[in-house]
């Protein structure tokens, strides 16, 4: 069966290329996902509503967390009643979080088009994310009590990210050992959700269930340290976002506090660059990216990133081998080379 492209198949070709009729299956429950997602995200009378809330979900994205759901379903029954609605669940809890996102960095760009706060200013675009949270908790009351859990802890798990990023590393903690704690939440919360939540809704084992979510926590961290070093590295155009954006609104990613925390001259310019202020000059911005990539951090972090993905990796080996595990296996190869694929591309 010739699937049509919709947004996550770029995804999907990367991780099951060699699985034709994996991946024709896969897009097909894609396409309901994405169908139900666009239908439930504008779903208000009011069609100013719907536009606002709607605005992400029609423009697409990677579309990451609901094909987890799905992969998550491969080790049940992937068809079962509850797991799209488990899929559109997890994307309109991450297209919250990025109406949110961009209004708190003051972003101008998502998804290679203008953010809700670009476009309809900051109070309606976080009005819009809690329509869409409140959307979701909808959805899952109706998959019943275990997703309405999923559902909260994940939605707390979110908040308490960002609310540690924040506030910063407590007096004496690690710089680095705080963003790791901000990420669990900000990030790998809600791709371990979104595979526990698809292994529950399909009737997976339990242990499956946890061991999918290990899985999830690994490769949220490591996704989380590519999307930072990115932000860095790759032009907008590649991204969708502005480049330097997380730099520029004072975000100490990873890839940041390494550099920072060196001792070369590069390390201490950038460091005098940071602590005068936010980067909303871009002279100063591009000074700033100059000296991160001539530092050792790019490499640094590119270490952190491998030794979270090994760790995904192991957390596979207690599931059964089917096409599932081999593209779980194959994402681990994809976040690990998103970023040597913009290096050898110029960025």
């Amino acid at each position: 069966m010739l699937v049509t492209a919709s947004p996550g198949s770029e995804l999907l070709d990367r991780i099951a290329a060699r699985d034709p009729l994996f991946r024709d299956r896969t897009a097909q429950r894609m396409q309901a996902v994405e169908k139900r997602l666009v239908d439930v995200a504008a779903d208000s009378p009011d069609p100013r509503v719907g536009e606002l809330t709607g605005h992400l979900a029609v423009s697409g994205g990677k579309r990451m967390r609901p094909l987890l759901v799905l992969l998550g379903a491969e080790f049940g029954e992937e068809w079962r009643d509850g797991v799209v609605d488990a899929a559109v669940i997890a994307e309109l809890v991450h297209i919250s979080s990025l109406y949110h996102d961009d209004v708190m960095d003051g972003a101008a760009l998502r998804h290679g088009v203008p953010s809700a706060n670009a476009r309809w200013g900051e109070r309606l675009a976080v009005a819009g994310g809690d329509w869409l949270l409140a959307r979701a908790a909808r959805l899952a009351a109706a998959l019943g009590p275990d997703m309405v859990r999923f559902n909260a802890d994940v939605a707390g798990d979110l908040v308490e990210g960002q609310l540690l990023e924040m506030t910063g590393p407590a007096e004496g903690e690690d710089p680095v050992q705080h963003f790791f704690r901000v990420t669990s939440g900000k990030t790998a919360a809600l791709l371990a959700m979104a595979l526990g939540a698809g292994a529950l809704q399909a009737g997976a084992p339990a242990g499956q269930g946890r061991s999918l979510m290990e899985y999830g926590h690994q490769l949220g961290i490591a996704f989380q340290i590519s999307d930072d070093l990115l932000d860095l590295v790759a032009p907008a155009e590649e991204t969708g976002k502005e480049q330097g954006k997380d730099l520029a609104a004072g975000v100490l990613s990873l890839p940041v506090l390494l550099a920072v925390s060196g001792t070369g001259p590069a390390d201490a310019e950038l460091r005098d660059l940071l602590e005068a202020g936010p980067l909303d000059d871009l002279a100063r911005r591009r000074r700033a990216l100059e000296l991160f990539r001539s530092s050792g951090a790019p490499a640094a972090a590119e270490q952190h990133l491998r030794e979270r993905l090994a760790l995904a990796r192991s957390a596979l080996h207690d599931l059964p081998v089917c096409a599932g595990r081999r593209a779980l296996d194959a994402l681990c190869d994809y976040v690990g080379t998103r970023v040597s694929r913009s290096s050898a591309a110029g960025c």
